[in-house]
């Protein structure tokens, strides 16, 4: 079974299936990978990066550590025991020069990163993975879809 094709979009609103999705989307994602959470708040990026995170933590055997939006202190880290996780939470950025002191992308290939609000970075980079999270006509739905990836490996994941 594969986790979707390019630009499906991807019923999220049961929180199961939220970490069913983390999970198969965990199994693609390397060292120097950058996702970028796109979305309004309370849509369902941080859950989604804590199933993440928590999913790669057990995979390697190591104890499950909480994840929270790192809104305050911008930028939470995370071992997942085959590499760091730095995952960025942009929205109290008020411009992009802000974006310049906080180490973003600076160890990209070291880490895999993770960007919520990437909206407010100015220097985009091509090579990521970009999350679309939105609600459905009622705010008790929620979808995702995911963009920047092959067909093929999307397709890879089972």
């Amino acid at each position: 079974m594969h986790i979707a094709t390019n630009s499906e979009i991807i019923d999220i609103s049961l929180e199961v299936k939220t970490a069913e999705l983390a999970k198969k989307f965990s199994k693609i994602l390397h060292k120097g990978d950058v996702v970028y959470f796109h979305g309004e708040i309370g849509v369902g990026k941080t859950t989604f990066i804590r199933h993440l995170v928590n999913c790669l933590q057990a995979n390697n055997h190591l104890n499950q550590t909480e994840v929270t939006s790192p809104t305050f202190n911008l930028v939470n880290e995370y071992d997942v025991g085959v590499f760091i996780i730095q995952h960025y939470d942009l929205y109290r950025l008020t411009n992009s020069h802000e974006t310049k002191n906080i180490g973003l992308l600076e160890n990209q290939k070291e880490i895999l990163t993770l960007v919520e609000w990437p909206e407010k970075i100015d220097n985009k980079i091509d090579n990521k993975i970009d999350l679309f999270f939105e609600y459905g006509k009622d705010m008790n739905k929620r979808f995702i879809t995911i963009k920047g990836m092959s067909n093929k490996t999307l397709n890879e994941i089972s």
